[in-house]
């Protein structure tokens, strides 16, 4: 690891220190200047609930649980999502047909939608997976359909030109080329599928960690409140770092640059 490296992991590491720490300093003093930092449990609360937790039964199964739910329903829109975008982007019929539909379903929230999953599916794990299929179902759409879209007309012309047909073209030109638009999509929606999961959870859901976050609060337990905030945040990072390291594998073969204060971006 070079010393630049080292350097920007260091300032990383140090942003969070010195948050944490003013986040003691403000609760521990019960600082009520206007923000009533009295009624936040302090940082040391909430690590000894998160011990506490991790020693339980029900802090994992909740995990695996959220989990199982965000998985199924990313997947699921990764998958249709990146099919409906090539196929309207592509196809003029498809976009006539399925295109007015999708733009007036999209603005939707999909929160919203927690009665209709109440009301469709049999059951409520079935209503979670859904919400969260259609939470990140139109990032990905949009930025499929967007970058099929800007992908230069020469290079499926030049597949034509060497004998190549509707197939070679897709899987030569239009997937390698829309993958860095559609990692961008994906990458918004498995955040806005954490977003809406949690939110579902605390609505209709039996375990997880939303509806064990909500479940504290509701028995006025602050520190184990915050413990799901934590265990939420970090999912979400987890889950999106994971999301754009696949990219940039898949994508390795794109020209990077990088910033070099006063010069010229380097390739």
């Amino acid at each position: 690891m070079t010393h630049r490296a080292l350097r920007r992991y260091a300032l990383r590491l140090a942003s969070l220190v010195t948050a944490l720490g003013l986040w003691q300093l403000l609760t521990g003093l019960d600082v009520d200047i206007w923000l009533r930092f009295s009624q936040f449990p302090t940082v040391t609360d909430v690590a000894h609930a998160f011990a506490g937790r991790l020693t339980g039964s029900d802090y994992w199964t909740d995990l695996a649980d959220s989990l199982t739910r965000i998985l199924s329903g990313f997947l699921l829109a990764a998958v249709l999502g990146v099919a409906a975008g090539v196929l309207v982007a592509r196809s003029p019929l498809a976009e006539d047909l399925l295109g007015p539909v999708l733009e007036v379903v999209r603005p939707i929230p999909a929160i919203a939608l927690v009665p209709v999953a109440i009301l469709l599916f049999p059951s409520n794990e079935q209503g979670i997976v859904f919400i969260t299929f259609t939470a990140a179902f139109f990032p990905v759409l949009v930025s499929t359909r967007h970058a099929v879209r800007a992908l230069t007309p020469v290079w499926e012309e030049g597949v034509r030109t060497m004998g190549g047909g509707r197939w070679r073209i897709l899987g030569s030109v239009v997937l390698p080329g829309a993958l860095p638009g559609i990692f961008g999509g994906l990458s918004v929606g498995i955040g806005v599928s954490w977003i809406c999961v949690i939110s579902a959870e605390m609505i209709s859901g039996q375990y997880g960690v939303g509806y064990r976050t909500w479940q504290d609060y509701t028995v006025v337990d602050y520190p184990g409140v915050f413990v799901g905030m934590v265990t939420i945040g970090v999912l979400g990072w987890v889950t999106s770092t994971a999301v754009e390291l696949l990219g940039r594998r898949l994508t390795r073969w794109l020209p990077r640059t990088s910033y070099v204060p006063g010069g010229r971006p380097r390739t």
